[in-house]
């Protein structure tokens, strides 16, 4: 390839990652993040949550009730998308889509004991949730819910 078109190439390459794309969950290194509310290690992938948001770093939590405090205080950027840790899968997660669990003998990092699954089915495959109830996002979120994208 001729440097002048490898050149453009990686220019609009460039473009496109910084353009309006869907937004997507940041990897997590739990060796390196700080919670955006609490200033304590994001040190457990389980616990964690994230912000993203257009034109902006990503913001992670170390407890759902962190992510929650920030969102209920209004600080969530508009348009931003709000991910949470699938507790058994440690898979990211819509904040808006997932299910939330109270398991109150479980130590979670800033002792809200809450916990977030993809769905009912992950949530009943994680032992650690069995004892659980149900935690319904506008508990948790506010009447809102957490940000989802769009006019937020």
């Amino acid at each position: 390839m001729r440097p002048a078109v490898a050149a453009a190439a990686a220019l609009a390459l460039a473009l496109a990652a910084c353009g309006g794309g869907a937004l997507e969950p940041s990897a997590l290194d739990t060796r390196n993040e700080t919670c955006a509310r609490c200033r304590m290690p994001v040190s457990e992938a389980r616990f964690a949550s994230q912000v993203v948001a257009p034109d902006e770093l990503p913001r992670f939590f170390d407890d759902l009730d962190c992510l929650a405090r920030f969102v209920k205080e209004g600080k969530a950027a508009a348009g931003a998308l709000a991910f949470v840790a699938d507790h058994r899968t440690l898979a990211w997660v819509r904040a808006d889509q997932a299910t939330y669990t109270r398991v109150p003998g479980l130590q979670t990092p800033m002792g809200s004991h809450v916990i977030a699954h993809a769905d009912a089915a992950s949530r009943d495959q994680d032992p650690l949730a069995r004892p659980g109830a149900p935690v319904s996002s506008a508990d948790l979120f506010g009447p809102a819910g957490p940000p989802a994208g769009g006019g937020r």
